[in-house]
């Protein structure tokens, strides 16, 4: 095998840098090497208002968390967030739904009525598990 041809060869060939980058040797993404680009993440929120919606609750609960410290002490926050662990930790088992009435009276929403309240029926969902599977996977036995 002649040795000075493949050195030629090899020396003519596109380096390994640039086969591993983003774009192919046309300007096209490489969709095999990195996979499919999301577009959703790289759009910015269509209205001021639409990132301090999506963070509503979250915020609520910081501000209402900041006032009971402020009245009654720091531990009135930390004595919340026992309870919110504790209350979110209990549920049924996975094949029954669940109301959720412990967390709901702890966050002051168990008197409105709301979206999910009407439109969150579990026994209108179109998907029913098999229990004893479901019990195998939470339990990860599967």
């Amino acid at each position: 095998m002649n040795t000075k041809a493949l050195g030629s060869q090899l020396k003519d060939s596109i380096p390994i840098g640039e086969l591993s980058t983003q774009y192919g040797g046309y300007g096209i993404q490489d969709t095999l090497r990195t996979g499919f680009s999301s577009v959703q993440s790289e759009l910015m929120p269509s209205h001021p208002l639409e990132l301090s919606e999506k963070n509503f609750q979250i915020n609520h609960e910081k501000v209402n968390l900041s006032t009971v410290r402020n009245i009654q002490g720091l531990h009135a926050p930390l004595k919340l967030h026992m309870e919110f662990k504790a209350v979110k930790q209990v549920q049924r088992l996975p094949f029954l739904p669940s109301s959720n009435i412990a967390l709901d009276t702890l966050r002051g929403t168990d008197e409105c009525i709301g979206f999910e309240d009407i439109l969150n029926d579990p026994s209108l969902s179109e998907m029913m598990g098999e229990p004893h599977l479901m019990m195998e996977y939470k339990l990860g036995l599967l």
